[in-house]
């Protein structure tokens, strides 16, 4: 069993595969301040809640996108769960390119989206992460990372509209029920959730129109907002909510099966 472990702003998204099947997932918030111990600490709740023993454990595949975290929840699943990490960056030796001008600045979990969807897809993707960002991969079939757009994410665009207007109330980001808002409220949860889904889809239809084959690639959303948001978009055929789990299970498979770990 290895422990799957995706580091982003806001969340970290946790999995338990067994081979290729997730048994067992979470999410999380993400505490940059957290020691080794409490991150170890933690992920024994989380297991022992599960009913999995942590002595299952024989590896673990982290891709983090906060620095301050890496290193202690590293730490954390080789003290704790006594397991190797193998932490993702621009350096891992997987069976992917990375055909942008600083390979190093991608994010982990860009790698790891561009793996699963090339190995787990086979066509040419774009993948809609729907996180603290929102980041369009651009993806061939045969893994070729060619570059994306990030932009910024639904929580994002509403918390920069809340702290800049003294008289907008924050609001629940849940689907509006019409366009044209009655209260304050309605008003502002159709600008910012509607407004985001008219944005995905109109870098998506761009990223269409620049893609550099004849073939229509498939659209996949994936991210903590992903349930939200794809119903509204027409863009998105497809959501996937654990694809950056799966590439860090195929990262850790490959890796470890090569020794290029």
């Amino acid at each position: 069993m290895i422990i799957a472990l995706d580091v982003g702003n806001t969340e970290t998204t946790i999995g338990l595969f067994e081979g290729a099947e997730l048994e067992s997932h979470w999410r999380i918030t993400t505490e940059s301040t957290r020691t080794p111990d409490e991150w170890g600490l933690l992920l024994h709740a989380l297991m022992q809640a599960a009913g999995v023993q942590s002595g299952r454990v024989s590896g673990a595949a982290i891709a983090s996108v906060v620095p301050p975290v890496t290193g202690p929840l590293a730490e954390a699943c080789a003290q704790w769960l006594h397991a190797a990490p193998l932490v993702i960056d621009g350096s891992s030796r997987l069976p992917i390119t990375l055909e942008v001008d600083e390979p190093m600045t991608v994010g982990a979990d860009r790698i790891v989206n561009t793996l699963a969807a090339s190995r787990l897809y086979r066509t040419d993707m774009i993948v809609v992460d729907l996180g603290t960002a929102t980041t369009y991969d651009c993806i061939t079939a045969a893994g070729v990372f060619l570059g994306g757009v990030i932009a910024p994410g639904l929580r994002s665009l509403a918390e920069t509209l809340f702290r800049r207007t003294s008289k907008l109330p924050a609001i629940e980001l849940i689907p509006p029920t019409r366009v044209i808002g009655k209260r304050t409220e309605e008003c502002i949860r159709a600008g910012v959730v509607f407004g985001a889904a008219e944005s995905t889809d109109g870098l998506v239809r761009r990223i269409k129109k620049e893609w550099p084959s004849d073939s229509v690639p498939k659209v996949i959303a994936t991210g903590g907002l992903a349930p939200l948001l794809a119903p509204l978009c027409n863009e998105i055929d497809q959501v996937d909510l654990y694809l950056t789990l799966q590439g860090l299970r195929l990262a850790h498979d490959i890796l470890t099966a090569e020794g290029t770990a």
